[in-house]
């Protein structure tokens, strides 16, 4: 059993299953609706303690009563939760999310971690047992100072790079894997796996929803397909690719935990929620 350590965002997600996103001035009736904790380090802390090992997720919380909320959902996920900014007085960042049945598609409106940057953080201490690092930028200062004893002690650090963030300079130079959204480039840069690799990343690659992925180890550049199945919910598949490509890189070569990850991902578009597809995966992942 593997220890996995991710830093960033910490939310609590309103999701709705609709069958169209409401105009201006209109309501409407749900189909059904979720009330889970999320972000990208969340979720993708939760598939990789659902793939069979240990989670722990450090990110901003505080004393708030919507916190409590988090911590005990978190909880029945097996998530060891290490709380930044414990003197926080205000309400953890709320995500409304409307997903539409016939589609997948996913509307989304988030504080993220704006207002919540922990500028102090004892992390080395909470390294000694991990295996595997992710951040996802939402914490930036906190990621520093994990890539730095990450990198210190050999432990592989991953960077879900889902947008540019200031601060991202920093730490990219650091990572052994990279995972870029199609929309991620860095300032100035039009090939994001070339602008990547010249930082001296040895493992980079771009995901583009349902199509195939895009990757660079070393010196081998390629593509691997995504898994096409019936489309219930996108919500959360890019995180759970994540958590899933940690689990995986600890066991295989890159390529192969990348293939193995698309596989996860995909099965989980095949249900309404971030986790429905935890209870419906196989018993052998």
């Amino acid at each position: 059993m593997a220890t996995g350590f991710f830093v960033g965002l910490i939310t609590l997600d309103c999701i709705y299953r609709v069958d169209h996103v409401p105009s201006s001035d209109e309501k409407i009736v749900a189909e059904e609706s979720l009330l889970v904790a999320g972000g990208p380090a969340t979720n993708a802390a939760i598939a990789f303690a659902a793939l069979g090992n240990r989670a722990r997720l450090a990110g901003a919380l505080g004393q708030h009563p919507l916190a409590d909320l988090i911590r005990a959902d978190l909880a029945t996920c097996d998530i060891e939760v290490v709380d930044l900014t414990p003197q926080l007085r205000s309400p953890p960042p709320l995500s409304t999310i409307l997903v539409t049945a016939a589609t997948g598609d996913r509307a989304v409106v988030s504080r993220n971690a704006v207002g919540r940057q922990a500028t102090h953080a004892t992390i080395p201490d909470l390294l000694t047992d991990v295996d595997i690092v992710l951040i996802d930028g939402h914490q930036m200062a906190a990621s520093h100072t994990v890539t730095i004893a990450a990198q210190s002690s050999a432990i592989p650090i991953v960077i879900d790079a889902g947008s540019w963030k200031p601060g991202f300079d920093s730490v990219l130079p650091l990572a052994t894997s990279v995972i870029a959204a199609a929309k991620f480039q860095l300032p100035g840069q039009a090939d994001t796996l070339a602008a990547l690799s010249a930082l001296g990343i040895a493992e980079v690659a771009t995901t583009h929803g349902p199509s195939p992925v895009q990757f660079r180890d070393r010196d081998t550049v390629g593509t691997l397909p995504v898994p096409q199945v019936p489309v219930q919910d996108t919500l959360g598949a890019g995180d759970i690719f994540h958590g899933a490509f940690c689990h995986y890189r600890l066991q295989v070569p890159f390529p192969d935990a990348l293939t193995h990850a698309a596989q996860i991902a995909a099965q989980s578009c095949r249900h309404f929620g971030p986790r429905t597809w935890i209870e419906n995966a196989p018993h052998q992942l």
